[in-house]
């Protein structure tokens, strides 16, 4: 059996980390010569591919000099961070990925954070040093000094360097010496990080890791062995943290990672990372071990959710028209199923049987769980984010959660966006000149204040800001924040809606659909100008006559409406609305759809 080596990948969002782990699959000769090879071979799924993000972590394997090591991919966004959390405790060590001339950023803090807490040794590669504007060396002091902040151990700061693009697939100990290939980095791998401490002789366990599901397979949990051999066919019990059984069965498949597939074996020992089916109810952080020695692995708390959302079935006019899952048992199976797999989600019910609240870390993590229910098929309306507070121990008050946000943005563009994070309870700890016309600001900010923001800080910035949160901790309550300005406009009948009647309505306010849009009673088909809400007709057509008159020659041009994407729709909604999701649509519309039930509602509040 080669030496092992268990290693992971973390770093701030779009610092190289999958596009490194292709270069390295590469490089070790894990692909044939003529093979085609996707890019960022590990973001598989389609939301992945589509968005350019990881979202899910994910293990491969390299051969090197009869070294074999195992590779962990880590998602880079703060909503995802407990995947990451949770795959520290399948390692030995951390490849530190810093972009060359952002430096460290919030993400980075976070995981390194977790990775230094928990002992493991780490290797900071500063990636994209082929950057016109990349500053290698300066961004080592930077990451050294986070490293102290973070109470590193001495052992932990005596960390080694390597100068790489992933791009380009070279690594270097220097920016001087030559720009080969990625050997300095393999090698410094095979010398800095220890094999795992290997239980032999002892009977087996290991910790899962990761759950996820196979139509030929079933259940298959990842995790790694921490002591004595898995063998196929060999009977195993899962046990809870608490050392509860909850089922016994067998390995009916074992399956180890070579390159990016994993492969059926027949035996694997203490140190490596493996797959294993076979089991029906143990899930993530359950222990599954041998039956004559039962002890459960300690496995690591997570972070608790920060955001919370309720998810109900579709009831409005056109449910069913779209979708196949409209029921509320196939939305509370594939919910809970969720909740087991993710373990930064929590599902609860509610008073109403058809709703569902289902807590996470962030807009974008509860959005790509929408995303993924529409494209399986699934109906359903879904409520404004709510942050969740808790009372504080030592004085009994309200706390809630708030956010570090980094933001890099144009010196032009500064002003705006302190005025604009001020209003939103937003306090600035730090500003300072980034290089290149730029300014980097650091606010402490409540959760709630950034819900719905990123939007209007891209047409603040014109596009060109960059903005990374990260949960920070709680603190007391701040006060009331002011919510969306401007009113909407809400249909107030079911039909097609017609151009004409679209154009007349432009005077007031925004549009939301274009013309031969199916609209129900209580859809909102746009933004009101002014502060109120405003039921309109958008069906109201023209009266024709055979009598010319002088303005019967206007021709209709629409202003090109305003399509907002789910996450832009889930921020922009106010409580007493909600987001239709269907697999074709998403739509826009208010709690209560009919006009009398929304008064009597007003006139109680």
């Amino acid at each position: 059996m080669p030496d092992l080596r268990n290693i992971a990948i973390i770093a701030h969002v779009d610092h190289g980390k999958t596009t490194l782990v292709d270069q390295l699959l590469r490089q070790a000769g894990s692909f044939r010569e003529n093979q085609r090879v996707a890019e960022r071979v590990l973001d598989s799924n389609d939301l992945e591919r589509e968005r350019g993000i990881t979202i899910l972590a994910k293990c491969a394997s390299v051969d090197w000099n009869d070294i074999r090591i195992n590779i962990v991919d880590t998602p880079g966004h703060a909503d995802f961070g407990g995947e990451v959390e949770r795959i520290l405790s399948m390692v030995d060590g951390a490849l530190v990925l810093v972009d060359s001339a952002e430096g460290p950023m919030p993400q980075t803090k976070f995981v390194t954070m977790k990775a230094l807490a928990l002992g493991l040794k780490p290797i900071v590669v500063i990636n994209k040093a082929d950057r016109p504007d990349q500053r290698a060396y300066k961004v080592q002091e930077e990451v050294f000094d986070l490293f102290a902040a973070l109470d590193a151990t001495d052992e932990q700061l005596d960390f080694p360097t390597l100068y790489a693009s992933a791009k380009e697939g070279w690594a270097a100990k220097d920016l001087e010496t030559p720009r080969v290939s990625m050997a300095p980095l393999f090698e410094l791998i095979a010398e800095h990080f220890a094999a795992p401490a290997a239980k032999r002789g002892v009977p087996f366990a290991m910790l899962s890791t990761i759950l996820e599901y196979d139509n030929y397979l079933g259940r298959i949990l990842t995790g790694r062995i921490e002591r004595g051999s898995a063998r196929v066919n060999m009977p195993v019990v899962a046990l809870r943290h608490n050392g509860r059984q909850i089922e016994a069965g067998r390995l009916t498949k074992l399956l180890a990672f070579r390159g990016i597939e994993r492969v059926p074996v027949n035996e694997a020992h203490a140190g490596d990372l493996i797959a294993i089916a076979g089991l029906k109810e143990a899930t993530v952080a359950d222990t599954i071990c041998d039956p004559e020695n039962a002890e459960p692995v300690r496995a690591l708390p997570v972070d608790p959710p920060t955001l919370s959302m309720s998810f109900s079935i579709n009831d409005s006019p056109f449910a069913g028209n779209d979708g196949d899952k409209v029921t509320s048992r196939l939305l509370a199976a594939r919910l809970a199923r969720e909740s087991e797999g993710n373990v930064a989600i929590e599902v609860e019910r509610t008073g109403d049987e058809n709703t569902f609240e289902v807590k996470g870390r962030g807009e974008l993590q509860l959005g790509v769980l929408i995303e993924q229910l529409r494209r399986e098929g699934f109906e359903l309306s879904v409520s404004r984010p709510r942050v969740l507070y808790r009372d504080s121990f030592e004085t009994g008050g309200r706390e809630e959660p708030m956010e570090e946000v980094v933001i890099d943005v144009d010196d032009e563009y500064v002003g705006a966006v302190v005025e604009a994070l001020g209003k939103r309870k937003g306090e600035m700890t730090d500003m300072r000149p980034s290089g290149g016309g730029k300014t980097r600001v650091v606010f402490l900010a409540p959760a709630r204040g950034l819900i719905g923001y990123h939007g209007q800080f891209l047409n603040q910035t014109r596009g060109t800001g960059v903005m990374s949160r990260i949960f920070h901790s709680y603190a007391p309550y701040k006060g009331s924040i002011p919510g969306r300005r401007n009113g909407v406009l809400i249909s107030n009948a079911a039909g097609k809606s017609v151009p004409f009647a679209l154009w007349n309505l432009e005077d007031r306010g925004v549009m939301f659909i274009g013309g031969g849009v199916d609209v129900y009673e209580g859809m909102i088909i746009g933004e009101h100008s002014r502060g109120n809400d405003l039921e309109v007709n958008p069906m109201k057509s023209k009266k024709l006559t055979n009598i010319r008159a002088s303005g019967s020659d206007e021709a209709v041009r629409l202003t090109t409406p305003r399509i907002l994407k789910l996450e832009e729709a889930i921020s922009y909604i106010e409580d007493d609305e909600l987001v239709e999701v269907t697999p074709q649509h998403i739509r826009i519309r208010k709690r209560l759809l009919n006009p009398h039930e929304r008064k009597k509602e007003s006139r109680k509040a």
